[in-house]
């Protein structure tokens, strides 16, 4: 093993992030037809619903009883990123904001000091198939900015940068640049208050797939960049000589070129880089702090606000079958695709 290479992990439903990123979890289902409340229009028996990670039958619900998905549930003291590949997402907080999001969508949601939100995954299609494919990356926040106010931000699929990079035998890798910046071609802007948002801590995130038998290189940043490469589709890629298998995170050295060749299949892989935050962290489910005293806190503050509470009348929010991909704000402001 080359020693541009620090680590090789096999990859689960959930993927181990380091320094500023937590977790990267990858949802990937096949959902049947959608009935008449978008859910899956097929028995549901045998599932143990409201905590269902089954896959069975190739999906499985999460903690949704009836449309599949994360009904209202808070977060604290970190970011989501959300990268939806196929099928949609509905989203409400407590901010008030709403919305459906998909197709290659991209959603930011800053937590900071607190907000409860619901993510349903509506099966919009009755004649068809309602397959997802999405990544939920959690994005720490630094101690200065955990109780900042919440912010909801949308990055659609038709501004997100996407590159098409051709090597020297003439195969292509493409590039969705979801966070940061590569041959000076920039993302769209993060939320304010992110680890993202200065330039100089170097957040990259990067969708990327790449034709059979492609080479891409990634370049030295610094010697303190945690960089992560996820493999989660092809048959077998070459980093700098070193065979990795599909299904691996490799971590990778920051202050070095990286080479990437692929094999015989198209690849597709996601990559994470950052400088760390280099705090403490203390973590219990979706409260995220540096202290255990301040998890604490999280749960008596939850217990006594609600963390905004919730005006809608469901926990599980979804949005009429023909509402369209759109964003509602909490200042009222709507954008439509």
């Amino acid at each position: 093993m080359k020693n541009n290479i620090i680590q090789i992990d096999k990859l689960g439903f959930q993927w181990k992030g380091h320094d500023p990123f937590l977790y990267c979890m990858h949802h990937k289902d096949a959902y049947p037809e959608g009935n008449d409340e978008m859910g899956p229009r097929v028995s549901l028996s045998g599932r143990d619903l409201g905590d269902d990670f089954s896959y069975k039958d190739g999906f499985s619900m999460y903690h949704g009883a009836s449309v599949p998905g994360f009904p209202k549930h808070p977060h604290r003291g970190f970011e989501t990123v959300t990268i939806v590949l196929k099928g949609y997402v509905d989203h409400a907080d407590s901010s008030g904001a709403l919305g459906r999001y998909g197709a290659g969508d991209v959603q930011w949601l800053t937590s900071g000091r607190g907000c409860n939100h619901s993510e349903m995954f509506p099966l919009l299609n009755t004649e068809e198939d309602n397959p997802l494919e999405l990544f939920q990356i959690w994005l720490n926040l630094p101690s200065k900015d955990k109780f900042v106010e919440p912010h909801y931000k949308m990055l659609w699929a038709e501004e997100i940068p996407v590159i098409e990079l051709k090597d020297t035998n003439k195969k292509i890798s493409t590039m969705r640049i979801i966070s940061g910046s590569y041959n000076n071609i920039k993302s769209l802007q993060p939320s304010p208050n992110s680890w993202a948002k200065d330039e100089n801590n170097n957040v990259n995130i990067f969708v990327i797939s790449m034709e059979a038998g492609a080479l891409l290189e990634l370049p030295r940043i610094s010697s303190t960049l945690n960089r992560t490469l996820y493999y989660y589709s092809g048959n077998g890629i070459n980093i700098s000589e070193t065979s990795i298998d599909v299904l691996s995170g490799v971590r990778l050295k920051g202050d070095e070129v990286i080479k990437i060749e692929n094999g015989l299949k198209e690849s597709k892989l996601l990559l994470l880089e950052g400088e760390p935050i280099g705090e403490p962290v203390k973590s219990y489910g979706p409260f995220v702090m540096n202290t255990e005293e301040e998890i604490e806190e999280a749960f008596s503050d939850y217990r006594e606000t609600g963390f905004g509470g919730w005006q809608w009348q469901r926990d599980d929010v979804v949005h009429q079958r023909n509402k369209g991909r759109f964003a509602e704000y909490p200042d009222g402001t709507v954008e439509y695709r």
